[in-house]
């Protein structure tokens, strides 16, 4: 099938005013949340519901055109990125809540729905959706089942993976499958897990099936201010050895509270080297007994002023900074790389520390915001990409601190995927034998390798080129600009 033959294909699917192919309609979808790279699809479809996701896929699986899945390309992996001689799907549209069943707790809703919105819909039931991104607001839940989100509160809730009960799903050859279902016990192999966090290599969910769970009677909420990085990494230490199970533990550096204050107003202390935020949530009682430990714990962990929120517009005052540092971060400066890599709790305080010192020795500074109960690093590493060599710089530091994190034992990605950015570290944390079955199971489920093609694995065709500079998988000589 030659190209004119597939977009004629292609075009018959939808009206015209939903195929976007002219320039001007293609870049807006040219990169996501990862800048860096950049690549012009074909085209663009915009569906509108699942058979035309179904018969675009089929469509594409005949003709061997890889295809991407997107929802608001919030993705900070370039796990959205599309292929030069492929297409995006998008899935914007497909936002229907389909269901909210109070009495099983499940929401059911296409791949376009906010994550939020879930929530919002959910709340007249006393029931809420509990994995919640800093970008909830405009991301989308076919992207969080894609990268497994997370969110504040993973810590107490667990990822995505841990609230999708089941799902219908295209796979890349057109196939169309359910996996799970409304029951929170099900039979035989966790077919839906293995699905979410797959990074749309597997095809593209339609439908989802959510777990909700009741919304909490109380929350109290601790601000704690500190004089170094380490100190607030070392209460994080501290308050989890106690038996005390927050619903969120975050922390901040001096930069972010500086950009989040100036964003947002949250009324931070602009003084700290560091910010600790723990949240304890549940029945009240429960919430009151534990807030007696866990002022002790933040007493004793050398913090040099500490807050409680008095009440909800407080809470949320807290919060707001929190969930803005990310594109607050853009008040200081052009550019920046937001890394996602996972140490133990226990060497948060050594995390912090190297991370620092890898600042230092390169000349670029680093914002750190992350989930600090899961051990979660967000180190946000800013540079100027008019300045020549400050981008290399900047990839140069985003892999000594995954490599850090594989060193300490942990991962590098915690919820952004891996996407095009750490497809080079991945074969380093897992390891050949790993790599080899991993491979062997995305051809199985897509021959063809069209979905998402590119992306996870180092030695699959590049999609995208950098717009700065030599990424990584350049200078090995994996990706060219040829």
């Amino acid at each position: 099938m030659t190209s004119e033959q597939f977009l004629a294909a292609l075009a018959g699917l939808v009206p015209p005013e939903r195929l976007l192919t002219k320039p001007g309609g293609l870049v807006p979808f040219e990169s996501d949340g990862l800048t860096a790279f950049r690549a012009r699809p074909r085209a663009v479809l915009l569906a509108e519901s699942a058979d035309e996701v179904i018969e675009a896929v089929r469509l594409c699986h005949r003709a061997q055109v890889p295809f991407v899945a997107r929802g608001s390309g919030t993705s900070l992996s370039g796990g959205a990125v599309p292929n030069a001689d492929g297409i995006v799907i998008a899935l914007n549209r497909l936002n229907r809540i389909l269901e909210i069943d109070p009495v099983d707790r499940v929401a059911v809703v296409q791949p376009g729905v906010f994550n939020l919105d879930v929530s919002f819909a959910a709340e007249q039931y006393g029931l809420y959706y509990a994995p919640d991104p800093s970008s909830q607001s405009v991301c989308t839940i076919g992207g969080n089942v894609a990268f497994n989100s997370g969110g504040a509160h993973c810590f107490k809730y667990g990822m995505t993976l841990n609230h999708v009960l089941g799902l219908r799903a295209v796979l890349p050859t057109g196939e169309v499958i359910t996996l799970g279902g409304r029951s929170l016990e099900q039979v035989g192999s966790d077919l839906t897990g293995a699905y979410v966090g797959s990074e749309g290599l597997f095809g593209i969910a339609l439908e989802i099936t959510l777990r909700l769970l009741p919304r909490p009677a109380k929350y109290h909420t601790v601000l704690a201010a500190y004089r170094s990085l380490e100190a607030a990494g070392d209460a994080v230490s501290a308050v989890v050895a106690s038996g005390l199970l927050p619903g969120a533990m975050e922390i901040m550096d001096n930069l972010s509270i500086q950009a989040a204050e100036a964003g947002v107003h949250a009324g931070y202390p602009l003084d700290a080297k560091a910010l600790l935020i723990v949240e304890l949530e549940g029945e009240a009682m429960e919430v009151d007994a534990q807030a007696i430990g866990l002022s002790k714990l933040i007493d004793a962990s050398g913090a040099y002023e500490v807050r409680v929120a008095r009440n909800a517009d407080e809470r949320m005052a807290i919060w707001k900074g929190r969930k803005s540092a990310f594109s607050a971060v853009g008040r200081l400066s052009p550019d920046f790389i937001v890394q996602d890599g996972v140490v133990p709790r226990t060497r948060l305080g050594e995390a912090l520390v190297r991370i620092e010192e890898i600042s230092r020795r390169h000349g670029l500074r680093v914002a750190n915001v992350f989930h600090a109960g899961d051990g979660n690093l967000h180190p946000l590493i800013l540079y100027d990409g008019r300045v020549a060599g400050e981008h290399d710089r900047a990839e140069e530091i985003a892999g000594e601190i995954l490599r850090m994190c594989i060193a300490f034992g942990g991962s590098i990605t915690g919820e952004h995927g891996v996407g095009m950015e750490k497809r080079a570290f991945l074969g380093e944390m897992l390891g050949d034998d790993v790599m080899a079955c991993m491979k062997r199971l995305r051809r199985i489920v897509d021959p063809h390798e069209i979905a998402n093609r590119g992306k996870v694995f180092a030695d699959a065709a590049a999609p995208a080129l950098m717009t700065h500079g030599l990424h990584p998988l350049e200078k090995a000589g994996v990706i060219s600009r040829e």
